[in-house]
């Protein structure tokens, strides 16, 4: 059937081409996005002003004479009506286009009898030819994995996934105006990398066949903004990719988008006001004021709590945390801890063991000055006063190259020339990291980050 279909959409290709239409020009005339068409639709249509307006046909009514034609562009959906009287080429058209299909029209607005904001056609170019059906707008894509590995058929059918991929932009711009106007400086830092650092997290390794040497993509840039923070940048921050060869579930992607941050002079304390002011003013600017997870609303606009790791852990597992191995603290948090914490809460406080790149508490060295924002149950921000002291840090970093040695693959590398940069002197400082994904998937009720990954990682067939 779909073969049949593809068939005769070339023969109408062909018969456009004949006719002497170019099915794919390099250039149309659009004037107009339909949303503004629509906005100014009443001065327009007074003044009998002639517009151009071009989108996709997603409706085609053949009324003999008359053609009925809905044309969508990604501010919104308008009539376009072509009469035989006034289109030199109405009867190519007619017979050639399709569903699918991109149209250009010119001419002028009116409403029709039914009092449908409308644009009388007096030229109608196709601006290409769409050789494949698109599914049924009423029961677009069936398959979720075939959603997402088809994204672009999920974007043209569903508004909702065209929706969140806005959000998601205007959070990222957002947030950076909002480090911007408080004089953070954006850099960037490599994502391949000769010692994967910074975070603990199985990499994905690969080759470059000109040095001969074997990289990494980073699993996080925290290493590489450190070191800029040694040569005296005070305030930085950077957005942008990292990849960790992990499972896939709804928190979790091999490739996700992060924004750090790194503050001289400030602690966790600080941070942990700051990311609260942040964070808030991004929902007013963006007006977001209903943010619900499993039917519950969320209060984002109050101050915070703050708890104690080791409390919540005792609390929620039975657990003692000096009776746990360092391999299973961060587990028993994730699954018996985290899903219990609905409204956004800030837990401090974070054991050494699992926090070898935070600075120790000065009452207690066995647990470190970290925090992290969970919300719905979800980590958004891991945050801490970062360690500068070189001899500590190394002696952490050689535990944690013996866990790998060991075979645990998700702890960090030793990093020598890291190292030496914090030999240099490195001011104290505060940071924190913000999953991009996941706030979005909070902020507009998704149950997956692969709903807010534009294209995620799936599987191959």
């Amino acid at each position: 059937m779909l073969n049949e279909i593809f068939k005769e959409r070339l023969k109408k290709r062909d018969n456009l081409a004949a006719a002497g239409c170019d099915v794919y020009p390099s250039k149309i005339k659009r004037e107009y996005q339909i949303g503004k068409v629509l906005k100014n639709f009443f001065l327009f249509s007074l003044f009998g002003k002639k517009i151009s307006i071009a989108g996709r046909i997603i409706s085609f009514r053949n009324q003999g004479g008359i053609i009925f034609i809905g044309l969508k562009d990604q501010s919104g959906i308008f009539q376009a009506v072509l009469f035989k009287k006034l289109i030199k080429n109405f009867n190519i058209l007619r017979d050639n286009l399709d569903i699918g299909d991109f149209l250009a029209v010119e001419g002028t607005l009116f409403k029709t009898k039914a009092g449908q904001k409308s644009i009388k056609a007096e030229n109608a170019l196709v601006a290409a030819k769409s050789l494949k059906p698109l599914p049924s707008v009423w029961y677009g894509l069936k398959d979720v994995e075939e959603r997402f590995r088809k994204r672009y058929l999920d974007i043209i059918l569903n508004d909702e996934v065209k929706e969140k991929i806005l959000i998601r932009s205007k959070v990222i711009s957002t947030l950076r105006d909002i480090l911007l106007c408080e004089n953070f400086l954006e850099v960037e830092t490599p994502m391949l990398q000769p010692i994967p650092g910074g975070a603990t997290a199985r990499p994905f390794k690969t080759h470059h066949n000109a040095l001969n040497t074997d990289f990494y993509l980073r699993i996080a840039p925290e290493l590489y903004l450190k070191r800029l923070l040694v040569g005296g940048l005070e305030k930085i921050f950077e957005i942008g990719r990292n990849f960790r060869n992990e499972g896939i579930d709804r928190d979790h992607n091999p490739e996700f988008t992060m924004m750090e941050l790194y503050w001289a002079y400030q602690d966790y304390e600080t941070l942990m006001n700051a990311s609260q002011k942040w964070l808030q003013e991004l929902l007013s600017r963006l007006d977001i004021k209903n943010i619900t997870h499993e039917g519950v609303k969320l209060n984002f606009f109050s101050k915070w709590p703050r708890l104690n790791y080791e409390d919540l852990i005792e609390k929620y597992s039975d657990k003692k945390l000096e009776n746990l191995k360092p391999e299973e603290i961060d587990e028993i948090f994730k699954k018996s801890v985290r899903p219990h914490i609905i409204e956004p809460t800030f837990v401090v406080r974070y054991p050494k063991t699992i926090s070898p790149l935070a600075k120790s508490c000065a009452d207690d060295p066995n647990f470190t000055e970290r925090f992290q924002l969970i919300a719905g149950g979800t980590e958004l921000i891991n945050g801490f006063s970062e360690l500068n002291d070189p001899e500590d840090q190394r002696s952490r970093m050689e535990e944690q190259e013996k866990q790998f040695r060991a075979g645990n693959e998700e702890s960090s590398r030793l990093d020598e020339d890291f190292l030496e940069a914090l030999e240099y002197g490195m001011p104290p400082a505060a940071g924190l990291g913000i999953g991009i994904d996941r706030l979005v998937s909070l902020l507009t009720g998704t149950h997956t980050v692969k709903e807010i990954i534009i294209f995620p990682t799936m599987r191959p067939k």
